[in-house]
């Protein structure tokens, strides 16, 4: 599992994970945050309900969709730790609002 060399207890900040606060890195990649504090899976698929984790770590695969501060479909690889950040983890399709 990768970890940093050092933390700072100055870097660490809280964010909140499907209603449970979690110690990170401000600044730290986000999925890789989820997955050392144990969240699996991040998401299931909209059709089979499967279950899914990152697996590109980069943004190109689509696995590690959440819904970061009620944004839904947001690649958690590609997003950044901030403080008080609101993560859930998406069930099926997204739900989103269209507007009239």
């Amino acid at each position: 599992m990768f970890r940093p060399l050092e933390t700072p207890r100055d870097a660490l900040t809280r964010i909140t994970v499907d209603g449970h606060a979690v110690e990170a890195i401000a600044g730290a990649n986000l999925a890789a945050v989820l997955l050392e504090a144990g969240f699996a899976p991040f998401r299931t698929t909209p059709v089979s309900g499967a279950p899914r984790l990152p697996y590109c770590m980069m943004g190109v695969c689509f696995d590690c969709l959440a819904v970061v501060d009620g944004v839904p479909n947001r690649q958690t690889c590609l997003e950044q730790v901030r403080p008080g950040m609101v993560v859930e983890r998406q069930s099926g399709p997204a739900k989103t609002s269209c507007p009239r």
